[in-house]
């Protein structure tokens, strides 16, 4: 249902470095780079940042945030432990967790504009 989402950044090379590192282990590379924008993806940009200048970090309590697919637990280990590495910051650790439908195994990473984004896995039936 969704084709890709974007996520806005106060310094893109900062953020552009951070996130080829953090989306790796999903999978994800840098597809395309312009001027004010990096587009991440496997086939086609799924995962953007957008570069706004004087930007101020994102607030805690805004209620968003992206979720993205990992392989397998040890994707979404390695995306928590590349985000920590890069400057961002834990807002979950990975683990179990049950949603509305089903457990799964995900983790909560900020980056340093403070956007939350998760990695999530399901288990496979």
């Amino acid at each position: 249902m969704i084709d890709h989402v974007s996520i806005p950044v106060s310094d893109l090379s900062l953020a552009a470095a951070f996130w080829e590192r953090v989306l790796a282990p999903l999978g994800l590379t840098r597809i395309v780079e312009r001027d004010r924008t990096v587009g991440f993806g496997k086939s086609y940009p799924e995962f953007w940042l957008n570069q706004r200048d004087d930007l101020p970090p994102a607030p805690e309590n805004t209620g968003h945030h992206v979720c993205l697919r990992a392989p397998d637990r040890a994707a979404v280990d390695a995306f928590h432990a590349a985000a920590l590495a890069g400057g961002g910051r834990s807002d979950g650790a990975p683990g179990e967790r049950r949603a509305t439908i089903s457990s799964y195994y995900g983790a909560f990473v900020r980056d340093p504009d403070g956007n939350k984004v998760e990695a999530v896995t399901f288990p496979r039936s």
